[in-house]
């Protein structure tokens, strides 16, 4: 690798982030034959994020979910080992933290998004100690296995924050994984539990939203819609769950509390240029089928940095990605941008250990099933080993192969 001291400073293609997307796209690129691409990534460590749910719910190890950056970039993209920091899509240049100035033809934003752990009063402090846990950090999703398998009795709550988060599903994923362990340790009826969400129902589509309310009985699980985690008390172990259809606030004691943080741009594009100013999460304006901001056609923005009407999930960016790559090589060579996204995305909800439903959908929040003669809407276990085993290798052999 080229240290990123002795680089160019412009490049036909900067691609900012080296998450799924940004290493998918960088593949795609390549295959199509474009030489000068420079990946702007800090972390030397990549990880496969889907599977944290499975090693939260004791189901697969950490391990299986990580890379070295450098074994996943593909060969003949420059690594620029730097964070970004400014973005002028007037001038088309990239501020990085050590001060350096990028030049780019083409820019491809994804960066991800940033975790606000100080979104929730005291939820910072007490995250990963004192029964609190969240499968959203890689560090802390043994800890939430660990939680679960030790728990024989009290009172368990699962929240989600309001907003748009990544994998919209793992929130209520881990809940169903932890009651199924109680379950068949036979303690499941001393625990109380409670799935704090949002949304008015469990899933915007509603055939799956009808299947996770059922799943949610079957546990015992008392769920709370329209509400969300307000405030938390790490040290007496007591969370405020506010139900914003009443206006009501209860306080509630735990033992165990796997909590989701609100989530938001970076901050650098949040209150930058290119944020959509009716995201209040400092999300970035984009075109949702064409993928291309709508001021500044040069630059493209896919995966959850992306300010779409949809679920911001792996299986959106592999649908995503190859229509950013269509669309950026017509404009360099002088051609309209034909290639449209449709909105898709998929959400792997495991139900228990070995069961899950895979929920795909567009933008009109449509059913698209992707396997024929397989009915998804219903618990599965092939679908569980195909979240398992399955996706990751499609990830990691495919996707960021620029293959699939």
């Amino acid at each position: 690798m080229t240290p990123a001291s002795a680089a160019p400073s412009h490049h036909q293609v900067l691609i900012v982030g080296g998450g799924t997307a940004g290493i998918t796209v960088a593949a795609r690129l390549r295959r199509a034959g474009v030489r000068d691409i420079a990946l702007l990534e800090p972390s030397e460590t990549h990880w496969y994020q889907p599977l944290w749910t499975l090693v939260g719910g004791g189901q697969a190890p950490l391990r299986a979910s990580l890379r070295t950056e450098a074994d996943v970039i593909p060969p003949g993209v420059r690594w620029l080992r730097e964070r970004a920091t400014a973005v002028d899509p007037a001038a088309r240049t990239v501020t990085t933290a050590s001060g350096r100035v990028l030049s780019y033809g083409r820019l491809v934003l994804a960066p991800g998004l940033q975790l606000d752990w100080d979104g929730v009063p005291g939820l910072a402090g007490a995250v990963g100690h004192g029964g609190v846990s969240s499968n959203y950090r890689p560090d802390l999703a043994p800890l939430t296995w660990e939680l679960i398998r030790r728990m024989r009795s009290g009172t368990a709550v699962f929240t989600m924050p309001s907003g748009p988060v990544k994998c919209g599903g793992a929130p209520q994923k881990i809940a169903y994984l932890a009651a199924d362990h109680w379950r068949k340790r036979g303690v499941l009826g001393a625990i109380r539990t409670i799935l704090v969400l949002p949304e008015p129902a469990m899933f915007k589509v509603p055939v799956f939203s009808r299947a996770l309310t059922e799943t949610a009985r079957r546990y015992g699980i008392e769920v709370r819609l329209r509400s969300e985690m307000t405030q938390l008390d790490g040290d007496a172990r007591k969370a405020v769950i506010t139900d914003h259809a009443t206006g009501t606030a209860e306080t509630i004691r735990y033992d165990l509390l796997h909590a989701v943080p609100p989530q938001r741009a970076p901050e650098w594009l949040a209150e930058g240029p290119l944020a959509d100013p009716d995201s209040p999460y400092g999300y970035v304006k984009t075109d949702r089928e064409a993928l291309q901001h709508p001021d500044f056609p040069e630059v493209f923005v896919l995966g959850d940095v992306a300010n779409l009407p949809t679920s911001k999930t792996g299986a959106a960016i592999r649908k995503q990605a190859p229509v950013v790559v269509t669309n950026l090589l017509a404009g360099l060579r002088g051609r309209p941008a034909t290639a449209r996204y449709d909105g898709y995305t998929s959400c792997p909800l495991v139900t228990a250990r070995h069961k899950m439903l895979l929920a795909e959908f567009d933008y009109d929040l449509r059913p698209t099933p992707s396997i024929p003669f397989i009915d998804t809407t219903r618990e599965r276990t092939d679908m569980w080993f195909l979240k398992r085993y399955g996706l990751p290798q499609l990830y990691f052999k495919g996707m960021l192969k620029g293959l699939a």
